[in-house]
């Protein structure tokens, strides 16, 4: 155990730096929805679909890249995604037209995958001991929200400065940037029995494929990723156009948040400085009691909340609650999910088989990005996605509950 702790805590840090920056940059893309539309006259629906085609292709590269960090290496996963990162944001910072953007934000996708939760949490998870890594997982994903915090306000920020071209090219060399953290990405092998060494992938996959438990982990990740792509990509114009007017002696006024385009940006970082708290203490609870339990009060409770926002009227007050109450459940499944899956079928093939997960929740979120815009343009406001986002997050409280929390043993070689 001593011998693991100096590779634990460097691949911990390394890990969560590179969360930190690519969290930060994907987290920052709903701030150039109304500059990008009203440069090139675009309805709503244009960038929101680049923006919901980049999740989607975060999704198809997320067991992608688990794949190849497990054939290839972890760090040569971590250098090929953070490439096709930059790449993706150049080209991005030159389109001019609605397919060039959505285009060139499948490169941003698969960037986000190589450099994302699906290759980092399995490296950590591998390096953590059984009794830390709940905990392991949930710094590490916290730091996606530490990322939220400072993404959102640093491109509004420099935004009133320079073009949203160059805010592009500027974060990517930021993401080229964390690939001086990959000395410190030294791997172990994973602890793992002889039994769970010799399985194969194929042999692993059919085992999840035939598993009611890995199909309800599945379905029910789908809810996390739709309510949580809209809010980063949406809530800001929401808030933005919607919001009642700040007071000039209120809080926020004296804080500097004088406008509902601020108060929009700023909402963001408020759910990820609030995550920050939830997560860690998902990663606690993680330990001491079923996952799939904390999963349905997660999503019971996210559904209750984001119900209760939308019936009521949109005040700077209700915008700084939600944002708060949102924000301890914004990213706290991620550990639990990533931990049940571990948990159930070993650390062999977590970066795949939590990858494959995570398509789900992928394909959420490019079904909540995209609505959004859609239905904007449709209704002129995003009340019917909302409640779209509700009803899927009750389906995922619900069906969790069936879940066998339990490790299923290797398949013969």
């Amino acid at each position: 155990m001593q011998t693991r702790a100096p590779l634990f805590n460097s691949v911990l840090i390394a890990g969560s730096l590179i969360i930190l920056v690519s969290f930060a940059i994907r987290a920052s893309f709903g701030v150039f929805q109304i500059p990008i539309a009203t440069e090139f006259n675009w309805p709503r629906a244009e960038f929101s679909l680049a923006i919901a085609i980049q999740n989607l292709a975060w999704g198809f590269g997320q067991p992608i890249f688990g794949a190849v960090a497990e054939k290839m290496g972890d760090r040569k996963a971590i250098v090929l995604g953070a490439l096709v990162y930059a790449a993706g944001l150049v080209l991005s910072s030159f389109a001019v037209s609605p397919l060039a953007h959505q285009m060139y934000e499948v490169l941003v996708g698969f960037g986000i995958a190589g450099t994302g939760f699906g290759v980092i949490l399995a490296v950590v998870g591998r390096a953590a001991s059984d009794e830390n890594r709940s905990m392991a997982l949930a710094i590490t994903a916290a730091m996606g929200s530490a990322g939220q915090v400072v993404g959102a306000p640093l491109a509004e920020w420099l935004l009133g400065f320079m073009s949203w071209q160059d805010v592009f090219l500027v974060f990517a060399a930021m993401i080229t940037l964390v690939l001086a953290c990959l000395p410190m990405m030294r791997t172990a092998a994973p602890p793992a029995s002889k039994a769970e060494l010799e399985e194969s992938l194929g042999a692993i996959l059919t085992k999840a494929f035939k598993d009611p438990s890995y199909t309800m982990i599945f379905l029910g990740f789908f809810s996390c990723g739709y309510q949580l792509s809209f809010v980063t990509a949406h809530f800001p114009a929401f808030v933005t156009e919607m919001c009642g007017p700040i007071a000039d002696g209120s809080i926020l006024a004296a804080l500097g948040v004088g406008t509902t385009s601020a108060l929009g940006a700023v909402s963001l970082s408020i759910i990820g400085a609030a995550n920050i708290v939830g997560t860690l203490f998902a990663g606690w609870l993680g330990n001491r009691m079923p996952k799939k339990y904390i999963l349905t009060g997660i999503y019971t409770l996210r559904t209750l909340i984001a119900a209760v926002f939308i019936m009521m009227p949109m005040t700077p007050a209700s915008v700084v609650i939600f944002s708060v109450t949102m924000g301890t459940l914004w990213l706290a499944t991620v550990p639990l999910t990533s931990g049940l899956v571990a948990h159930i079928y070993g650390l062999r093939y977590m970066g795949t088989l939590y990858g494959i997960v995570f398509f789900s929740h992928q394909l959420g979120s490019f079904l909540g990005v995209w609505l959004g815009g859609r239905m904007y343009d449709i209704y002129g406001d995003y009340t019917a996605v909302w409640w779209v986002g509700v009803g899927v997050g009750a389906f995922s409280a619900l069906i969790h509950l069936p879940i066998r929390e339990s490790r299923r043993a290797p398949a013969a070689a």
